[in-house]
Order: structure tokens, then C-alpha cells, then sequence
């Protein structure tokens, strides 16, 4: 299952994907004897997974950065597709066709193999920071572009996770990412700021069948809690409180997720069987990736590559499991 924590920058996004990325290979549980199959990626221009992960200064900063090694990507996920002229004809949203290179959460490839490291005890994949010397020649959403065909080319099963950490507001947007998703959960703060984020995403979201699960952040009081379902209604899946745990943890003193306060690790299970239940559709999966790729296509794709893009499509192709058995 592939989940995204979005919301303002501050709400604690960051902090909640960590938790929840722990909260599920903690194990073992009665009904989750081991940990499962799982892979973080931090897609936030503000590269901070890692830290909130128990990663320090120097660790963080030599992971090696997806949006470095998008040729080499390029490559491996082209395979033998026959619609794919080369690997500098795919763009971020080029869909997986016949002879594509599939991927899934547990591996091996080459691709995991350069750019996964365990930090935590979590698989973690970074997109890179934005560098001083991309300013004015680049924009993020070339980097970010190596988690969306990552996304496309992923096939994953009930009890495998993908953690998406993902650029704060609404940012997601300019392309199809933010549909690559099975759930997705929405960090808001008991703030206007923060509603007003809640508000223009899920406005994009339901015009595309995007599920938005609300997960209040930083609760103090029931009057906290009353301004959230004033604003976002049935929206509000659960919330954290104000937790030392998290606290200490900011201070370099992190602990066990045992240790997390009760109420707070309660509200990360209730996310995991929000995840677990729903439903994959890999036809629509399947459609919607085709769909923005044409949009790209047709907006900026075509005139940069210099190619008919809308060729890369396979009419008849499926992303699902069962083309990992043929």
C-alpha cells in the first residue's frame, strides 16, 4: 500500500511519516507477528526524514539522492519497452508499458541497491535538497519526478507499505503524483493556516477520487478538537497530542516507539487499519497515470523531448501483481 503525509509546512508532516514508518516495523503485534516489507521516501524539499528518523547532521547529508540518478532510473525502468525511443525520452510521468521493469517494495534492483539505506531501522530513499546551484535552472519537480516514476513502476501487495513524505501545501499538484497513492493523510494543526492547506488540497483531491484522511496534530484540549471538526468535518480520521515522546526525540534524546504516549501510538494503528482496508484499483491506478502523462505531454513533454510522447502509452497494459508471476 503507498500512503502520503501532506499538509502545511510546520503541521509536523514530517514527524508523523516518521512515526507512522516505525509505528508499522515495530512489530511483532497479534495480528502483525513481523515487520512488513516497507520503504520510506522523502519527496519534501525540505530533506528532514532522515533526522526525524534518528539519522544524524553527517549521516543525513551522504544519503545518496534519487534526483541525482534519474538517467541511470531512466534506464532501468525503460528495460526493453519498445514504445521508449531511450531513457532521455522519459519524463516523470512516462507510464510502465510492455517490457518495463517493475519493481516492488522488498526488491532486489539495482536501483535499491545505489539509493536505499537503512536509517533506523527504516528503508529510506531521499529525492535530494534543493541546491544553491539549481537556483534559476532547475525546478523540484525534477527531482520529485524520480518518485513519481518510481510510483508508476511499483507493484505492492496487502501488508507492504510505501511511505511518501511529501513537499508541504499543495505543491504536489503540477503533476499526477499526488494520485499514486492508496491513502493519504493530511497533518493539520487546531490552526487557520492550516485548515486553509486542508482546504485547497482536498478541493484538487475529490476531483480525482483521492481519499483525504485529516490526522490532527499537535492537540492540547477538546477545544483543539472542536475547531478541527468545525473545519474538516468526517474528514478527521484521528489526532496526536502533544507528546514529550516526540519531544525528547527533536532533542537528540529519541526512544524505543514503545515508548510512544498510548493514546498517540493508538492513533498510529488506527492509520494502519485505515490503510490496510482500502481498496487497490489498479485500473484506475493504471488510467490515471496514463492520463497525466498525456497532460504533459501535450503541456511541455512533447516540445522538450522532441517526440510524440503520447506514443509511450500502451493501450492494453495493467499495472498489477499479477504480471510479476508471468
Amino acid at each position: 500500500m503507498k500512503i502520503c503525509f501532506v499538509g502545511k509546512g510546520g503541521s509536523g508532516k514530517t514527524t508523523l511519516a516518521a512515526l507512522f514508518a516505525r509505528h508499522l516495523i515495530a512489530g511483532p503485534a497479534a495480528d502483525h507477528p513481523a515487520a512488513p516489507p516497507l520503504l520510506a521516501i522523502d519527496a519534501d524539499i525540505n530533506q528532514h526524514l532522515a533526522a526525524a528518523l534518528g539519522a544524524g547532521e553527517e549521516e543525513a547529508v551522504l544519503l545518496p539522492a534519487l534526483g541525482d540518478h534519474l538517467p541511470e532510473i531512466k534506464e532501468y525502468l525503460r528495460g526493453d519497452n519498445p514504445r521508449i525511443s531511450s531513457a532521455a525520452a522519459m519524463v516523470k510521468t512516462t507510464p510502465p508499458g510492455r517490457g518495463s521493469r517493475l519493481l516492488t517494495i522488498g526488491g532486489p534492483n539495482p536501483i535499491y541497491d545505489a539509493l536505499v539505506r537503512d536509517v533506523g531501522g527504516v528503508r529510506l530513499a531521499v529525492t535530494g535538497p534543493f541546491a544553491t546551484e539549481d537556483l534559476g535552472v532547475a525546478c523540484y519537480h525534477s527531482k520529485v519526478g524520480a518518485v513519481e516514476l518510481l510510483l508508476n513502476h511499483l507493484v505492492d501487495g496487502p501488508g507492504e507499505y510505501v511511505v511518501v513524505d511529501m513537499t508541504a501545501g499543495a505543491d504536489s499538484f503540477a503533476s499526477g503524483l499526488f494520485t499514486r497513492f492508496d491513502a493519504t493523510f493530511l497533518v493539520c494543526e487546531p490552526t487557520l493556516r492550516s485548515v486553509g492547506v486542508y482546504r485547497q488540497y482536498v478541493g484538487y483531491a475529490r476531483e480525482f477520487g483521492v481519499a483525504v484522511h485529516v490526522v490532527g496534530n499537535k492537540i492540547d484540549d477538546e477545544s483543539d478538537l472542536e475547531f478541527l471538526r468545525g473545519h474538516v468535518g468526517d474528514d478527521l480520521l484521528t489526532w496526536i497530542g502533544r507528546s514529550s515522546y516526540v519531544k525528547a526525540a527533536e532533542r537528540g534524546r529519541p526512544a524505543p516507539i514503545a515508548s510512544l504516549e498510548p493514546r498517540n501510538r493508538a492513533a498510529l494503528e488506527l492509520m494502519r487499519a485505515t490503510v490496510d482496508a482500502a481498496r487497490k484499483d489498479w485500473v484506475t491506478y493504471t488510467r490515471q497515470a496514463v492520463e497525466f502523462h498525456l497532460r504533459n505531454a501535450n503541456a511541455w513533454a512533447n516540445d522538450r523531448v522532441g517526440e510524440n510522447l503520447a506514443a509511450q502509452v500502451d493501450p492494453d497494459f495493467v499495472l498489477g501483481p499479477e504480471l510479476l508471476v508471468r
